[in-house]
């Protein structure tokens, strides 16, 4: 029997992408396109039953660093667990292209220091069958993956490869360095880049800790970066700040000459300060007023604290920096967590001082105000009360000490949450109105990236089931949820052709029980190159998830389909 349509995905409440109320419909899909949404007569090839689901769009997320996963990897997980179907790398200006080899082992540090991936993952897991841009972005493009990867030019990488090592120790560039370097731009965007982008924040370090190729380069470098797109006509700007000296409204100033000049949009990183919690309101006004004089600016927001996962198998805990804790980070961990067992190394360990480490984040592990147990499912909006500091307080304990013994629970595996932002008012009222924001849009999952440290790529599972369904105060409608992690992202980018469930659009959907959405607390995997080790986080009623019309994940789990495919530039919306 011949079927109209390659899939039916029947009865379903239709949440489209756009923020419109949602409402009952079948989509159906023909050759990798939405060919029709409402009554359908027609038989499919496969038929999905949604009756009592969701229907929404594949989620889409701007800022991850797969650049690495996507040449070692077919599956560009967790992301793709997470109802994932679009994904864009290359951000903070740090990546592996383009890149001549004797810079190689520069870039590796680079993304060791800066994303916290560790070297020999990468050395064994990048295969370097690429020099310049245009190569790296073939070699991706002839490796079949899960969902689509579209990528960023990062400007590390560009400034390395024009200037060698004068680049590498920043020195000021020259009229022809800055020639070379544009040229690299504007052949990069030419086969595809969606944009170019940078980092100037100045925790960003290599595995040596020397401070990254583009911190502090010339406002006229970033010019003639913001040009070479101006001569290209395509491409969006993406900028991480936090240099010494000046503010985020200095930054959102240059980012704003930057897009009057070039005609391109741009986003920036933005978090609530947990120290000074009233600042984002000035920022965003700042953001809002710049908006009226030049293409748009969008600041990319997180919608949970942004943090750190502590604990004896990860990268850092409240006792990483210890004197007696160097040689047991080096065992296997079950002889770790052994010796850390033994009443005397407890009693040394908790009367040390931490040293100090050149890479910043590792310094953060004792911040016991701020440190939270983990809890499964994971709590990402824990009441203060609960913090570290604050029970051992009631119980006339050190916190360090409170700290060691839970870590101690579940075998050694045991988790805390470390808050290093977007917590400062201990709730998220406040991420609430950044969400909202019209001149903000979702990002900094950083999937591929931070391995030992984070699994913030678990966001839109967050978003389902927290701000839509259990939150404890003001929630989002399931419509404006939808849309912050659909339409808005991918209208950032310049994807058009997805991002909302429209006939013509690209057939990347999810088929969710929105009533089962469960986020699973993080579990450490060693699943990387090398047997590297990384935090992974599952989730539940992800009943499928669709990239080009195929079933790419039944609960979470891969169907081993790899429809997903290297995006070449923006994309059009469909007329």
């Amino acid at each position: 029997m011949a079927h109209k349509f390659d899939m039916v995905i029947r009865g379903g409440e239709v949440v489209d992408g756009t923020g419109a109320a949602s409402f009952a419909a079948d989509v159906a899909i023909k050759d990798g396109k939405i060919a029709a949404i409402g009554k359908v007569v027609d038989s499919g090839a496969e038929e999905i039953d949604a009756k009592g689901k969701i229907v929404t769009p594949g989620f889409v997320d701007i800022h991850t660093h797969y650049d690495g996963q996507a040449v070692w990897a077919q599956r560009l997980s967790p992301s793709s667990s997470h109802g994932v179907t679009s994904v864009v790398g290359g951000n903070c200006g740090v990546g592996f292209a383009p890149c001549r080899p004797e810079h190689r082992d520069l870039l590796v540090s680079v993304m060791e220091g800066v994303e916290d991936i560790p070297e020999v993952v990468m050395t064994e897991g990048l295969t370097w069958d690429w020099e310049t841009y245009p190569e790296y972005m073939n070699a991706i493009e002839k490796r079949p993956h899960d969902i689509d990867f579209a990528s960023q030019i990062p400007h590390s990488a560009v400034r390395v490869y024009v200037m060698g090592q004068r680049g590498a120790d920043r020195e000021p560039a020259t009229a022809d360095d800055l020639a070379k370097m544009q040229a690299v731009v504007r052949e990069a965007i030419g086969v595809g880049a969606l944009g170019f982008a940078t980092s100037r924040l100045v925790i960003h370090k290599t595995g040596q800790g020397d401070p990254i190729p583009t911190w502090q380069s010339a406002e006229t470098e970033l010019e003639a970066m913001a040009m070479a797109l101006k001569d290209t006509g395509k491409g969006v700007l993406q900028a991480v700040f936090g240099s010494s000296g000046r503010t985020l409204q200095d930054e959102i100033d240059l980012l704003s000459r930057l897009t009057r000049m070039s005609g391109r949009p741009a986003s920036f990183t933005m978090a609530q300060d947990n120290g000074n919690p009233e600042a984002w309101r000035d920022i965003m006004a700042h953001l809002a007023e710049a908006n009226t004089r030049g293409p748009r600016i969008r600041a990319q927001v997180f919608p949970r604290l942004i943090g750190m996962v502590l604990g004896f198998d990860l990268t850092v805990n409240p006792f990483n920096l210890c004197p007696s804790y160097q040689p047991l980070a080096k065992l296997p961990f079950e002889e770790r967590i052994q010796a850390l067992r033994d009443p005397m190394v407890r009693a040394r360990l908790l009367m040390e001082d931490a040293q100090d480490s050149f890479l910043p984040l590792t310094r953060l592990g004792r911040r016991f105000d701020y440190i939270f147990p983990m809890g499964d499912p994971p709590n990402y909006e824990p009441d203060p009360a609960t913090s570290v500091a604050a029970q051992a307080a009631r119980r006339g304990m050190d916190p360090a000490e409170l700290a060691y013994d839970m870590m101690m629970e579940n075998g050694g595996r045991a988790l805390l949450l470390l808050a290093l932002a977007n917590y400062g008012n201990g709730n998220l009222d406040p991420i609430l109105s950044l969400i909202n924001d019209p001149n903000s849009v979702l990002g900094l999952g950083d999937g591929g990236a931070h391995y030992g440290m984070i699994c913030d790529s678990s966001f839109p599972t967050t978003v389902l089931q927290h701000w839509t369904r259990e939150r404890d105060g003001t929630r989002m409608p399931i419509e404006r949820a939808v849309q912050a992690l659909t339409r808005d992202p991918a209208e950032t980018v310049g994807l058009n052709d997805r991002g909302v469930l429209s006939v013509g659009r690209k057939a990347d959907l999810n088929v969710i029980d929105h009533g089962r959405v469960t986020l699973h607390s993080p579990q450490v995997r060693y699943d990387l190159p090398a047997g590297g080790r990384r935090l992974y986080q599952d989730a539940a009623g992800y009943e499928a998830t669709i990239v080009a019309g195929q079933v790419i994940s039944r609960e979470g789990q891969s169907t081993g389909a790899l429809p997903g495919r290297l995006v070449r530039g923006a994309q059009a919306a469909p007329a």
